[in-house]
């Protein structure tokens, strides 16, 4: 059953085919049944009254620190933060449940924010942070992004590369000198050239983690391509945006594409992909799984300030927490890890907030041991 439905059906705004639709689902067990009174019970009753224009006003703030202008985003990141107004809280996909108390205690465990650590060609590390603004030649952070400006000499020296380390906990925004825009979300590194030769390839690399790329294209650059190398594979740009999941400790590799072409290279083979569509590597066997259709909203919903999690199991989504919130988490009831949820939530949250929102469910309890969640 489409969720979005049981919302029309409270509504009242189901049609006559959509009607049938439902009345079928509903009918089908006693679980169906126990479900949607559940979802009824748990309804806000001012849904009605959701101001539109001040939604999209708060979705306008996110969109402008991603300097991205698309009616794409407008249109779905507008419905997901209504989505999360009217329902500030999970729902489960499975029908039977008892309703558990709330027993998150207050904690020092904050979101995550925009800090990171530079590393020079000379091995000098910096750190960016909030509110500090660090300058050196050729480049500039107000400490919630840096940006590079090209060289101009008549004989170009030695290509220097510096690191960008986000730590858990963190995000950030590097513009590079080419005008290439990188986002990285927490626990990730992206190497990369203080400037790039004419002429030649841009090349720079997502050492682990994940970053949102908004690529100059070669045409500005008298068609120089551009590359980003990962452990298991290699991304020809075509002048595009694009997503890569690619986590130190995971086995795959996602690239989500949101606009142009890319071509995916393992050593084994390649593909080249379109906007809408997502690929899978294996970084064991560095080979390429899959390439499938993918809602690329809900893939790079991060870089504009939202969890977007849908009929995911409980133990990815805490593994997604835990990088933006710098906390453990242990499962004392092994049988949780795979209860799926689906939601919409805010980036900003405090980790006492989500997890309420997942026991206002039912099935689902947490205890907050300092920076560890325990999961029964």
């Amino acid at each position: 059953m489409d969720f979005k439905l049981i919302l029309k059906k409270l509504n009242k705004k189901l049609t006559e085919e959509e009607t049938i639709t439902f009345s079928k689902w509903y009918n089908e067990s006693q679980d169906h049944k126990a479900y949607f009174k559940k979802v009824s019970t748990n309804y806000p009753n001012n849904l009605e009254s959701i101001n539109t224009n001040s939604a999209w006003k708060a979705v306008e703030h996110k969109i402008e620190g991603s300097r991205k202008n698309n009616a794409f985003w407008k249109y779905g990141i507008a419905a997901s933060l209504l989505l999360f107004m009217a329902l500030s809280y999970f729902f489960f996909t499975k029908e039977d449940s008892n309703v558990a108390n709330t027993i998150v205690i207050n904690n020092n465990i904050s979101a995550g924010t925009d800090k990171a650590t530079l590393t020079l060609e000379d091995g000098t590390t910096v750190a960016l942070k909030k509110g500090e603004h660090f300058s050196g030649q050729y480049l500039n952070s107000n400490g919630e992004q840096i940006i590079y400006t090209a060289k101009t000499a008549s004989i170009e020296p030695k290509t220097e590369y510096n690191y960008l380390t986000v730590p858990l906990g963190g995000e950030y925004y590097v513009e590079l000198s080419d005008n290439t825009k990188v986002w990285l979300n927490s626990d990730s590194q992206l190497k990369y050239p203080v400037t790039f030769k004419k002429g030649e390839t841009r090349v720079i690399e997502l050492v682990y983690g994940e970053a949102y790329f908004d690529v100059s294209p070669s045409t500005n650059h008298s068609g120089s391509s551009f590359k980003v190398l990962t452990k298991s594979q290699e991304i020809e740009v075509l002048g595009t945006a694009f997503n890569i999941k690619a986590y130190k400790n995971e086995n795959t590799i996602y690239t989500s594409l949101l606009e142009g072409k890319v071509n995916v290279k393992t050593t084994n083979n390649s593909e080249i992909l379109i906007p809408n569509q997502q690929s899978i590597v294996n970084t064991t066997t560095n080979s390429l799984i899959k390439v499938q259709h993918e809602d690329i909203e809900k893939q790079i919903a991060w870089k504009n300030g939202l969890f977007m999690f849908d009929k995911i199991p409980l133990h990815e989504i805490l593994t997604t927490l835990s990088r933006w919130y710098d906390i453990s988490f242990e499962f004392e009831n092994l049988e949780k890890q795979n209860m799926v949820f689906s939601g919409v939530l805010d980036r900003d949250k405090s980790i006492t907030d989500l997890l309420n929102n997942f026991q206002k469910t039912g099935e689902v309890l947490f205890k907050v041991t300092d920076r560890t969640i325990i999961i029964n």
